[in-house]
């Protein structure tokens, strides 16, 4: 997949989260928690969630990786 979620994985690092805390406090279910994990799709109000929970801009969370 061209988007990985490498910068939310070091956000939650800096903040001592883990995944089971970020998926407690956005209301997030496991499948969702998978997919970043997985490198796949999420839909925008995720985006949305994660970004205003952290007070963050989407470059912040995902990343675009050229395929080539």
């Amino acid at each position: 997949m061209p988007f990985n979620y490498k910068p939310l994985f070091k956000l939650l690092v800096d903040r001592e989260m883990k995944k089971t805390d970020l998926r407690s406090a956005l209301g997030l279910g496991p499948s969702t928690i998978a997919k970043f994990d997985k490198g796949e799709n999420v839909s925008l109000e995720v985006i949305d969630k994660l970004c205003s929970y952290f007070n963050v801009q989407p470059n912040d969370i995902i990343e675009h990786k050229a395929v080539e």
